[in-house]
């Protein structure tokens, strides 16, 4: 873990415990409670979007890559998730897992990068219309004094998000790694960097050939939209569960304005803190007691944890597996 990562993770664990202790350990946790086996219901739920999440990395295959199935995009996003999730690596490191991955299992390590490189962008880009779609839906039902503190903070969140999201793909259509590759290689220029810049480039132009193709970008676009909307049955029934039903209006505007209030605190590990500052924000919007607000975003942690580490316990034999069958193939040194 590098220094700074540290110094947001304290960051962030010392917000999330001062929320916790302002609203009072004890209302959060009994709400909590409140929700029963009804945490392993949400986790189960959260398997759907994140199958198609995992469907929105796929259409980016080549029609070629046969060897490479669904299924197999589904388990490199369910490591990459649990990496972003459990791991302090920023939003960083669940991409580099995923293409690593995708590339033990046969696709080559150009296609996979450009694969994830250009998913992951439209999965932001998506994010930034679902949390739009939620703010409209709540404005034709809100009052003016809520919908104008409301707009404040979303205009904020979404446009952090919108910038950070269009520095990315210009930096992609400029050629990203080749360029950091050659940057690197200034620093630390003890080593040949040649074949590494090589594939480098080779990744840049797969990712600038699938941003050609529109029919693959607008099924990965539509997919992790999809993915975003239907992530809303699980603020749904998790605040069922807590015993604070409410409607889909809301359940929508919870996940989607405050996904992206925490997608904009991306550097933080886990967005810890900011999560839950951002429910805390919503809550009086929707009518929920903040202990409840605070409630659901513990859902959503238990959730993360229900599914992330056996997620990162099969990546660790995933790649025990890979070394063997690697260390088998490599030929034998008198």
């Amino acid at each position: 873990m590098t220094r700074a990562a540290m110094i947001l993770l304290t960051i962030g664990g010392a917000l999330f415990v001062a929320l916790l202790a302002w609203q009072g350990f004890g209302p959060v946790v009994s709400t909590l409670m409140a929700a029963g086996w009804g945490l392993a219901l949400v986790a189960a739920f959260h398997l759907l979007p994140l199958v198609l999440d995992a469907g929105a990395i796929s259409v980016m295959f080549d029609r070629n890559a046969k060897h490479v199935t669904g299924r197999d995009a589904v388990f490199a996003r369910w490591i990459g998730e649990s990496v972003n999730s459990l791991l302090p690596a920023g939003q960083i490191g669940g991409p580099v897992m995923m293409v690593r991955q995708l590339s033990q299992r046969g696709l080559r390590m150009r296609d996979a990068a450009a694969a994830v490189t250009v998913s992951t962008t439209l999965q932001a880009l998506a994010q930034i219309v679902f949390a739009m779609l939620g703010l409209l839906l709540f404005g034709a039902s809100a009052a003016h004094g809520a919908m104008h503190d409301l707009q404040t903070a979303a205009l904020i969140a979404t446009g952090v998000l919108g910038a950070l999201i269009a520095g990315f793909y210009m930096a992609q259509r400029r050629g990203l790694f080749g360029k950091a590759l050659r940057v690197l290689s200034k620093v630390f220029g003890k080593r040949d960097w040649s074949s590494l810049t090589t594939r480098a480039d080779a990744v840049d132009v797969a990712v600038r050939e699938l941003y050609g193709e529109r029919g693959k970008v607008a099924a990965s676009f539509a997919l992790s939209l999809a993915g975003w909307i239907v992530g809303t049955v699980e603020v749904w029934l998790a605040l069922r569960f807590l015993g604070h039903p409410v409607g889909w209006i809301d359940a929508l505007l919870l996940e989607s304005l405050g996904q992206a209030i925490r997608g904009a605190a991306f550097a933080i590990p886990g967005s810890l803190g900011i999560q839950e500052g951002g429910y805390l924000l919503l809550a009086p919007l929707v009518g929920l007691p903040p202990e409840a607000a605070l409630a659901l975003s513990l859902v959503k942690r238990a959730r993360e944890l229900l599914l992330g580490l056996p997620g990162l316990l099969y990546l660790h034999f995933s790649e025990r597996s890979w070394q063997r069958r690697r260390a088998t193939r490599l030929p034998a040194v008198d």
